[in-house]
């Protein structure tokens, strides 16, 4: 699994490289200023990437003026700042994400997170602070000042050996490389001045997103309590303390945080009511979807999938379709009536092919549906039933509706015009299963 290094474009035209990797739900890691760098960092902090990418779609950047990215730019404001991740996220596609930071980044999370509640699903902090104050009475930070306006060699080293005190020697020699391969002495001097400016305290109060802060119980760079007021300050925050400055166990922090949550907001939601005995099961799957992203970018690709989904959900909730689950770029679905689901998958393949009339780029699904009495399970449906909706969808092409035996039985007299496709061999199944073709366009 090795990363995908792209670029995005600010408003204020500095090109960011950034790097993707993994599946599952979207989580973007922000960096520490003249501190990352999108090709180096796999391997320099693969205690901390290369697990996230493992669960997770990891989108790691590196500031403009560090690593990959314009090096020119050296503006590490809190408004640079900000544009640099909003060109990684408009660039990514995402709706919604999880969004981490790593002590100075902080700030500027914290802002992002505040204004966008909309977009930022949880927050994660690692040493992190709100205000300069936070940081300036240290003394790693006293000593790093003067090393860094006298020497540039002796600063990064100094700073990996001694000043963050990495316990393995020839780790801190990398990682006083690794600093000297991420930006030019310059950047990082005006990196280390732009601290000064930084102060997300009024804003902290602000944030909705459940978040997560990360503190290390013997840090030289922030007292104990730094962590402890940040989660304080927070409405919806939990603290968690380390003591590991490799950060090797935030992933699975991470994780269990997450998992957490999930299963907090699925207790405190509203369920559907339950539909006992036949439920009707409605797949559908865009054709083509991974040569479509291959072709057109994540970006574009992701804008496509958004407008699948409007389609879809619009089609589920005209015809009391409850939405199961989605696949990214397919859906299940269920119905109480057979008829509501054909008319449903009807619907569904008139609105894409109105749609593709005028789209520069088509959107074809297939649509399976099948009858049975599936096993409900927290929200969810499972057994034969389903998984022979989900086999017969396979078999459709873009633009097609296949149902089984049993949907064609119980709409018999109902009007839908349903073609006879013969028996097929469904992967799983040991006798062939009949399948019929609904005929949906106008006549």
């Amino acid at each position: 699994m090795e990363p995908r290094i792209q670029y995005a474009q600010t408003t204020d035209g500095v090109s960011i490289a950034y790097m993707v990797a993994g599946a599952g739900r979207p989580l973007i890691t922000m960096p520490v200023p003249c501190f990352s760098h999108a090709e180096l960092s796999w391997q320099m902090f693969s205690m901390v990437q290369q697990p996230l990418a493992a669960r997770y779609r990891l989108v790691a950047y590196d500031s403009r003026g560090s690593g990959l990215s314009d090096r020119r730019a050296i503006d590490f404001s809190t408004e640079a700042m900000l544009r640099d991740l909003e060109a990684v996220v408009d660039r990514s596609g995402f709706d919604s994400f999880v969004l981490a930071s790593w002590i100075t980044a902080t700030p500027i999370a914290v802002t992002y997170a505040a204004a966008h509640p909309e977009r930022v699903s949880h927050l994660v902090i690692s040493d992190g602070w709100a205000a300069f104050s936070d940081l300036s009475e240290s003394p790693a930070y006293k000593a790093g000042v003067p090393l860094l306006e006298a020497d540039w060699v002796l600063f990064t080293e100094t700073f990996a050996q001694v000043l963050w005190a990495y316990a393995n020697p020839e780790y801190g020699r990398l990682f006083a490389e690794f600093m000297r391969a991420c930006c030019e002495p310059e950047a990082m001097r005006a990196a280390w001045a732009s601290w000064l400016t930084y102060d997300a305290t009024e804003l902290l109060a602000q944030v909705e997103a459940p978040t997560l802060v990360i503190s290390n119980k013997n840090s030289r760079w922030f007292s104990s309590d730094v962590g402890q007021r940040l989660a304080a300050s927070i409405p919806n925050a939990r603290l968690a303390l380390i003591d590991d400055i490799t950060y090797a166990p935030v992933p699975d922090l991470i994780h269990d945080f997450l998992a957490e949550e999930d299963e907090r907001e699925l207790a405190a939601s509203p369920q559907p009511e339950r539909v006992g005995g036949i439920h009707t099961i409605l797949f559908t799957d865009i054709e083509g979807s991974t040569a479509l992203t291959q072709r057109l970018g994540d970006s574009a690709a992701r804008t496509l999938l958004r407008e699948h989904e409007r389609l879809t959900r619009e089609a589920l909730k005209a015809h009391g379709g409850a939405e199961v689950k989605t696949m990214g770029d397919g859906f299940m679905a269920s119905f109480p009536s057979a008829s509501r689901a054909l008319e449903c998958a009807i619907a569904l393949q008139r609105a894409f092919a109105e749609r593709n009339e005028s789209a520069a780029e088509p959107i074809r699904i297939r649509v399976g549906l099948n009858a049975g009495e599936p096993i409900e399970e927290e929200a969810d449906l499972f057994g034969t039933s389903v998984i022979l909706a989900a086999r017969i969808a396979a078999q459709a092409e873009g633009g097609e509706i296949l149902v089984s035996e049993a949907v064609r039985q119980i709409v018999a007299g109902k009007m839908f015009l349903l073609a006879d496709r013969g028996a097929v061999t469904l992967r799983g199944f040991e006798d062939p299963v009949h399948v019929y073709e609904l005929s949906w366009r106008e006549r």
